[in-house]
């Protein structure tokens, strides 16, 4: 009980330092590809049919596969990480993450090896997906279950914001290649630099990562389960027990999911297509990654001191405000409205984003802990953030209207409203009490 009613300060942020470097070389590299589907990949790595939306359709199309391999990830990583600890599986993600990636940017295009260039796309892109897959839930936890009862939104916050500082990292990336290159050679051999980049920010994320280790609260858990030579662990187990906490936060994850992928991703295809520059797109993501990355600690704490309930609520319902704001604000090409458009839109997704992990830390027991946030965060995305850029642009495509995109995530943030209505409030809950709840149902049984 004394480790969660105090904190080894030092410690535990060298456990946030070693989490968030590792989501933001993971999310610098998603992000990364999510852009270059809009900017490179429909160009470069697809037939071309005279309109230029139908390669980016298809490159959104390998970006969903990235999603589909999330699940899997969880799963897989969750059973092990649940089974045998959390820090040497965020090791092994960092480094298969780093590899695909690293690979991307050596790929032949359409060009010079036709059809082989989307497939072996799309079989780096699940690697990718599968490692991701992995990467969340491991590093969120090795935060949540390593800070007091008290605070454990706000420490539980930051590898959240890791995500925005990564897609920061990727942007200037992508912003000073295609503002110091012609298009001509960014799109011949520039956007590969950034792929290539990643060598180095996975050897400084897997350095770091070498220096903490599984919680007090993890190690209690398993040394437990040995000693009742108990099998409880994995996708099965977490069904059979928990269902509420999978589905509830199956449903949180919608709306925010979604809007997080339209703010980010999609609005890059959408300011495209209405004329707005690369160098212009990109500088307004920049901005509003980085007030996101500042936000999200803030809103972490903010749900410690009035409760979980209350700030994803408000997140929830102004999703479904958002797009019926912020198309018409994209709609007038202008720089600083733009720019408040992905403004609002980062602001209302940190409302919903800033408290994850400690919500879903809190639905679970530590022996199947892994895998109900893994479950709860990942198999969303097959449905939600993996076909958002990708329904968008074929909304966009068959419409050409903004309106029935804006319906789409409206209802996205509908779903996720009812959801916080529903979901539990267990701000200050022990972690250690909720184990306890949990060996007293196993005695029932």
């Amino acid at each position: 009980m004394k480790h969660e009613q105090t904190a080894d300060l030092p410690y535990l942020r060298k456990v946030v330092g070693a989490s968030m470097a590792g989501t933001i070389v993971e999310w610098y590299e998603f992000f990364l590809y999510g852009t270059a589907a809009t900017l490179v990949f429909g160009k470069l790595f697809f037939p071309q049919t005279g309109n230029e939306l139908d390669g980016i359709i298809a490159a959104f199309g390998t970006y969903a596969v990235g999603f589909i391999a999330r699940p899997l990830g969880g799963i897989v990583f969750g059973h092990i990480g649940d089974r045998f600890g959390r820090k040497s599986l965020l090791q092994f993600s960092l480094m298969l993450i780093g590899v695909s990636t690293f690979l991307m940017g050596c790929l032949p295009t359409y060009e010079a090896i036709g059809y082989w260039a989307p497939a072996l796309l799309v079989l780096l892109r699940f690697v990718q997906g599968f490692a991701l897959g992995g990467e969340w839930g491991g590093a969120v936890l090795l935060v949540a279950e390593n800070s007091p009862n008290r605070s454990r939104a706000f420490w539980g916050s930051f590898p959240q914001a890791g995500v925005p500082l990564g897609n920061v990292l990727a942007t200037i990336v992508l912003l000073i290649l295609s503002a110091t290159l012609s298009q001509e050679a960014f799109l011949s051999w520039g956007w590969r630099f950034g792929f290539w980049l990643s060598v180095i920010i996975v050897g400084i994320g897997y350095y770091i990562r070498t220096k903490v280790s599984d919680s007090p609260i993890f190690e209690a858990a398993k040394a437990e389960a040995e000693e009742r030579a108990y099998d409880g662990y994995g996708l099965v187990e977490v069904f059979r027990h928990y269902p509420r906490g999978v589905f509830t936060a199956m449903g949180l994850r919608v709306g925010e999911n979604i809007l997080y992928y339209m703010v980010v991703t999609f609005s890059i295809t959408y300011l495209a297509h209405i004329g707005v520059g690369t160098t212009k797109i990109l500088s307004s993501m920049f901005i509003a990654h980085l007030l996101q990355a500042a936000l999200i600690p803030a809103v972490g704490a903010l749900a410690d001191r009035i409760g979980r309930k209350p700030i994803y609520t408000v997140g929830a319902a102004l999703t479904v405000v958002w797009p019926f704001l912020a198309f018409p604000m994209f709609g007038s090409g202008q720089v600083a409205i733009v720019l408040a458009g992905n403004l609002f839109g980062m602001v209302v997704h940190a409302l919903m984003y800033s408290a994850q992990p400690a919500i879903m830390a809190e639905m679970f027991p530590a022996r199947m802990r892994y895998s109900g946030v893994s479950l709860g965060y990942q198999v969303t995305a097959i449905v939600a953030g993996s076909w958002a850029p990708l329904i968008g642009t074929a909304l966009l495509r068959q419409y050409n209207d903004w309106m029935p995109i804006a319906i789409y995530v409206a209802v996205a943030g509908a779903i996720s409203l009812v959801s916080a209505f529903i979901m539990q409030e267990t701000r200050g809950v022990s972690l250690l009490a909720i184990d306890r709840e949990d060996q007293r149902r196993l005695a029932l049984d």
